[in-house]
C-alpha cells in the first residue's frame, strides 16, 4: 500500500494539514476547521496522519482512526528541529510531516479513554500526595 502521508497541526479551532499527493506530486497546504477536517478525512483514501503529541492528539488520534486512517503521534521534541521558519501552523504541519518521514523517528503510543482517566487518576492522587506534604512540612 503506498498510503498518503499527512502532518496535522492541531489548535483548538483550527487545523494546518500539510501532505503531498502520490499521483500528482503536488505538495497541498491546507486549513480546516474541526467539522471540516473529519468530513474530509472521511472522503480520503487510507492514509498515514501525524500529530503533535499534545493534550488533545490522543482524542483526535481516535476520531481519525474511526474514518480508517493510521495515525503516528510524534513527541514535540522530535518536531522542532524541522521547523525552518518561524513558527505559524503552517511550518508546524510541515515539519511534522517532513519528521514523521526520516526512518528512525520515534513515536508515541496512542492512549485510549480508560487509559487517558486512569492517569488522570494517577495525577489527581500524585497532587494529594504532594499537598499533604506540604502541610505536614508547615
Amino acid at each position: 500500500m503506498n498510503a498518503t502521508t499527512c502532518g496535522l497541526d492541531g489548535a483548538k479551532r483550527v487545523f494546518q494539514m500539510y501532505w503531498g499527493d502520490a499521483q500528482t506530486g503536488e505538495i497541498v497546504n491546507r486549513r480546516f476547521g474541526r467539522d471540516e477536517l473529519i468530513e474530509f478525512l472521511a472522503q480520503r483514501p487510507a492514509s498515514r496522519v501525524a500529530i503533535k503529541a499534545c493534550g488533545s492528539a490522543h482524542w483526535w488520534a481516535r476520531k481519525i482512526k474511526t474514518v480508517g486512517h493510521e495515525v503516528v503521534l510524534l513527541h514535540a521534541k522530535f518536531i522542532r528541529p524541522f521547523v525552518q521558519t518561524n513558527k505559524t501552523d503552517a511550518a508546524d504541519a510541515r515539519a511534522i510531516w517532513a519528521a514523521v518521514q526520516q526512518p528512525e523517528m520515534r513515536t508515541v503510543s496512542a492512549k485510549t479513554a480508560d487509559q487517558q482517566a486512569m492517569f488522570s487518576l494517577h495525577r489527581m492522587r500524585a497532587l494529594l500526595v504532594k499537598f499533604r506534604t506540604m502541610q505536614m512540612n508547615q
